[in-house]
Formats: structure tokens, C-alpha cells, sequence
């Protein structure tokens, strides 16, 4: 009877199986598309820039909060909303903050003048503050067989950095089409469908101890955060700068206070004794490195590819789709490779070869061709692709599940952080080249005060001169401008390449090689969500993951849920986010 028994249960185990892989794919793919979602929101706006100059009659600092007004409070709220997931819940968070997206881009397709948009773009950072921290943690509580994870993890990473290829394709494909609100208006429907498939599929998770908010710890945060990239936004325009500096020191010191007051308070936002983890802080050093690399690296191809080689903002952000291309294909091996050689060689050697990338983008000139700057851009890419699943799985590995919220967040701030001072930062070296060249071309040209300004500051600004002066003075301006462009590139990529070999020596030097999880993955085959809250060796307490909590069914007796999970990796490629977007940044800010 017994052997029977077992016959006849066999196949319905088999099934509840097969429906849990399924189910647990699914909620990947509902991850990457609200991700899309933000990576997109952060570039699309940028190629609508001049259409809104014109068209709302927006003054230069106008478009600079338009865009700038989403980065700060996006940056500044990430980790409250991140802790805040965990404490009352992440699908619930993820549902109010594509629901708060939503609204924001219909109120922002149909804003009637620049101020209004920059009060929606504002509401749209807040959305996009409670989204991403959601996704990545959901992820992890829901995949807790540590190799799917990986895969999962892979897979979230590709689409963040390949998402970075979409943004400008899909805004001037629009804006040839249509009005400039349908650059905004395009996100409702991606919403609604995130929205639905959530609330059929995404489990939920919390914080089983359900602690109380740590308020002053998230005003400090919101301030601190806000203050530095404020800051570093500001910062090209006079890094010594009274304003500047005092930016700089006010977030210091709100920070400071924020470490301090976390390392006293009961239940902190976020418990300090993690970054003593060196798969947590060794990680995110690597996290920031690479995106402050990519960030201001295509925050100046994108120029190059406009101003110097002549592409039109639709037609550079195609050439950048190779980026999306490379990354889709090599982040998914990367946790192959980590299983077989660690996690501390393929974050190493990824941080080199994007290093090797930039070096190779440095020997771009104004006489270049398309060629030799998709050389650059695989190279690149395929040392971006190395490091940010294999880093970002290190992150989330190394934290309780019941942290995947804030730990999410810190996550997503390094690469805000990161971003911005890549923007900032390999901006200002290549204008200290530039804006000295023109400075000298253009005097005695017939332009006036205003001009002059613009062609200091912008490439395109000089290149359009350049062709409205025309004959001989206008081939020197040209010609002085796009190789002041390109020497002051060469230094920024040589600068970008050092920060990720600094990067390279931390792994090298701190990162572990392998280390378990920790301890809430690994009695996650143990747990109930309904029984008592696993507990850390010093007590502390923290949730069971997410996956059985209202939708899948617990594995069988003398069933281990790491063996069930295994089975579903080949769905995974069906579940990609369709995602391709160019990081042009702020690139067309002014």
C-alpha cells in the first residue's frame, strides 16, 4: 500500500512543483518590468528636453529640474522606502509606488508649463523610491535556492544595465510620432500591466518582527542623501563653490549624525554592524565603481556620438543598443561562472575588463568610426555585465530576509551615488579640456555674450555655431571644439579606468572568494510563514521567505525546496524584460 501510496501522490507533487517554478519566474519577469519601468524614466526625459524647451517655453535651469528634481528625491528616499517595504510589506510597497508612477506621468503628459512638470517629476521619484527597493527584495525572498537566485539576480542585473539602452530609442521614436507628453504617457500601460500580474502572482513578505520606523533615522537619511547628490549634481559648475561646499558639508554632517544615531538606536533603519560584512561593503564599493564608469562614460558617448560623429539623438541611441545586447547575454553566465570559480574573480576580472573598455574608449578621436566605438562599448559592457549580478547577489546574500528591503535600497543608492559622481565627476574633466579650447577659438568670432556661454558649455552648442558662422572660421571652431571634445574624453575614460582598477584592488583584496548565506536562507527550507520567526544567533529575529506565503504550495515531505527551485531556470530567458535603453543621462540637460 505504502509503495502505491506513493505512485499515485508522485505526479501531484511533480506538478506542485512545476507550478511553483512557474510561479516564482513569473514574479521575476513582473520584477524586470516595473525595473524597466525606473531605469527608463531616469534617461527617456532627456531627449525631450529641447521639444520642452520650446513647446512649455522652459528657461535652461527649468530643464535642469525637470530632470534633476526626479534624481534628488528618487536618490534621497531610496532607503526609507526600502525599510519601509520591509516593515509593512513589499508587494504592497511595489503596488503603491507603480500606482504613484502612474498617476505622476499622466499628470506630467499634460502639464501646462515647466514648473508643474518638475512638480510631477518630483511625484514620480517618490514612485520610483518605493519600486526598485521592492523589486530586488522580493526577488530575494523568493528565491531562496541560492544558484536560481543567482540566475534571478543575473537576469534583474541585465535588465538594469540593458535598460540603459531603451530610454532615447524609445523617446525619439516617440517624439517623431507624437507630442512630448507621450515620452511620459507611455508608462501607464507598462503600470497597469505590472500592477495586475503583481497582485495575481507577487507573494508577500515583511519583517516578521515587525518593528517600529525608525523616524528619525529616515529624516536623516532623506536629508543626508538629498544634500550629496544635490551636491554632486551641482558640483561641474564650480566644485569650490561656497554653495557647493556647503552641500557637501551638510551632507557630511547630516550623515555622520545618521551613522551615529543608527549604531544607538534600538531598531535602526539600517543596522551598521552589516557594512562589517565584507560581502556587503566590499560589494557595494565594486557596485558604485562600476556604475560611476558607466554612467559618465555613456553620459559622454552619447555627446561624442551627436556633436562629433553627427548622429541624431535617435540614431546614437541605436548604436548603444549593442550594450543592451551584450550585457542580456553575458549577466546570465556570470552566476555560472561564480558557482565555478567564486564570487571574488568574476567581480575582480569584470571590474578589469570594463577598465580595458574605457581604455580602449580613450583613443577615440574626432576622426573615428562607429566601429572603433562599438569595440569600446563590448568590451565594456561585457565587464559591466561580470560585475553587477555577481556583486549584487553578494549584497543580497549576505543580508536576513527580512532586511532584503533596506539592504535592496543601500544597493540602489551606491548606484545612484555612483551615477551621479560619474556624471559629475568625468563631466567636469573633459569640460576643464574642452571649455579652455573654445574659450581661445571663439574670440573675435561674431557671436554674442549668450553664445558664448552656450559654446563654452555645451559641444552642440559649438558645433551649431560653428555651422551658422560656416567658411574657414567656422571649420576652425569646429575643428578646435570636437578636438577639445575628444582630448578631454580621452582623460575622463583614463580617470574612469582608474576608479575601476581601485575597485579591482578592493575585491581583489576584500571580497570573499565564496561564503555562505546567511543564516535565514539557509534554514529557509525549514520555515513556515506562519510558524515562528527564525532566529540569528544573537537573537535577533527575521522573516521566512516570501515564496509560500499565499501562492505556492510547500514542498512534500522529505523534500528539500532547493531541488524544487532548480527546475525552473530554463523559463527564465522567456521572462526577460524586453529592455533596451540608452543612458544619455543628462547629456542633452542643457
Amino acid at each position: 500500500m505504502g509503495k502505491i501510496g506513493l505512485r499515485i501522490a508522485s505526479p501531484v507533487g511533480h506538478r506542485e512543483e512545476r507550478q511553483a517554478g512557474t510561479r516564482r519566474w513569473l514574479v521575476l519577469g513582473v520584477m524586470c518590468l516595473s525595473l524597466l519601468l525606473i531605469v527608463m524614466d531616469n534617461t527617456i526625459v532627456n531627449v525631450a528636453l529641447p521639444t520642452l524647451q520650446s513647446d512649455l517655453d522652459a528657461s535652461t535651469t527649468q530643464l535642469q529640474w525637470v530632470v534633476d528634481a526626479y534624481i534628488l528625491v528618487f536618490a534621497g528616499l531610496l532607503l526609507t522606502m526600502g525599510s519601509l517595504g520591509d516593515r509593512f510589506g513589499r508587494r504592497g510597497a511595489l503596488a503603491v509606488g507603480l500606482s504613484v508612477m502612474g498617476v505622476a506621468s499622466i499628470l506630467s503628459s499634460f502639464a501646462n508649463d515647466a514648473d508643474q512638470l518638475i512638480a510631477t517629476r518630483t511625484l514620480m521619484g517618490v514612485g520610483g523610491a518605493m519600486i526598485m527597493p521592492a523589486t530586488l527584495s522580493t526577488i530575494t525572498n523568493v528565491f531562496t535556492d541560492r544558484r536560481e537566485r543567482a540566475q534571478a539576480i543575473a537576469i534583474w542585473s541585465a535588465t538594469a544595465g540593458a535598460a540603459v539602452a531603451i530610454g532615447p530609442v524609445t523617446g525619439g521614436w516617440l517624439l517623431e510620432h507624437f507630442w512630448w507628453g507621450s515620452v511620459f504617457l507611455v508608462n501607464v500601460p507598462v503600470v497597469v500591466v505590472a500592477l495586475v500580474l503583481g497582485q495575481l502572482f507577487v507573494p508577500t513578505s515583511r519583517d516578521p518582527a515587525a518593528p517600529p520606523v525608525d523616524v528619525p533615522g529616515a529624516l536623516l537619511s532623506i536629508a543626508g542623501l538629498v544634500a550629496l547628490v544635490w551636491a554632486i549634481i551641482e558640483g561641474p559648475g564650480g566644485w569650490t563653490d561656497p554653495e557647493i561646499l556647503g552641500g557637501f558639508a551638510l551632507a557630511a554632517l547630516l550623515l555622520g549624525v545618521f551613522v551615529l544615531w543608527e549604531r544607538r538606536a534600538r531598531f535602526p533603519m539600517l543596522d551598521m554592524s552589516l557594512f562589517r560584512n565584507a560581502r556587503f561593503s566590499a560589494a557595494s564599493a565594486a557596485i558604485m565603481v562600476t556604475f560611476f564608469a558607466m554612467f559618465g562614460s555613456l553620459f559622454l558617448l552619447t555627446q561624442f556620438l551627436q556633436s562629433i560623429l553627427g548622429y541624431t539623438p535617435l540614431e546614437a541611441g541605436i548604436r548603444l543598443l549593442p550594450i543592451a545586447g551584450v550585457m542580456m547575454v553575458v549577466s546570465p553566465l556570470s552566476a555560472k561562472l561564480v558557482e565555478r570559480i567564486g564570487t571574488k574573480i568574476v567581480v575582480a576580472t569584470g571590474l578589469s575588463v570594463a577598465a580595458v573598455g574605457l581604455i580602449i574608449a580613450s583613443r577615440l578621436t574626432a576622426g573615428a568610426s562607429y566601429p572603433e566605438v562599438l569595440s569600446a562599448l563590448v568590451v565594456l559592457a561585457a565587464g559591466l555585465a561580470l560585475v553587477m549580478p555577481s556583486a549584487t547577489e553578494s549584497i543580497m546574500g549576505s543580508l536576513p530576509l527580512a532586511k532584503a528591503g533596506v539592504g535592496s535600497a543601500v544597493n540602489d543608492t551606491t548606484r545612484q551615488v555612483g551615477g551621479a559622481l560619474g556624471v559629475a565627476v568625468l563631466g567636469s574633466v573633459m569640460s576643464s579640456t574642452y571649455g579652455s579650447r573654445v574659450s581661445d577659438a571663439i574670440s573675435g568670432l561674431p557671436v554674442s555674450a549668450e553664445q558664448a556661454t552656450a559654446i563654452h558649455d555645451q559641444i552642440g552648442a559649438a558645433m551649431r555655431a560653428a555651422s551658422e558662422i560656416g567658411g574657414g572660421p567656422g571649420r576652425a571652431l569646429a575643428d578646435v571644439a570636437s578636438r577639445g571634445f575628444t582630448d578631454g574624453m580621452s582623460t575622463a575614460f583614463i580617470i574612469g579606468a582608474a576608479a575601476l582598477a581601485f575597485g579591482t584592488a578592493i575585491v581583489t583584496l576584500f571580497l570573499p572568494a565564496r561564503a555562505r548565506d546567511h543564516d535565514a536562507l539557509a534554514v529557509a527550507g525549514d520555515s513556515s510563514d506562519h510558524g515562528p520567526a527564525t532566529h540569528r544567533g544573537n537573537g535577533q529575529r527575521v522573516d521566512t521567505p516570501a515564496e509560500p506565503v499565499d501562492h505556492e504550495v510547500a514542498p512534500p515531505p522529505g523534500r528539500v525546496r532547493g531541488d524544487r527551485d532548480r527546475r525552473a531556470g530554463a523559463l527564465s530567458v522567456s521572462l526577460m524584460c524586453v529592455s533596451l535603453h540608452n543612458n544619455s543621462c543628462a547629456a542633452t540637460r542643457s
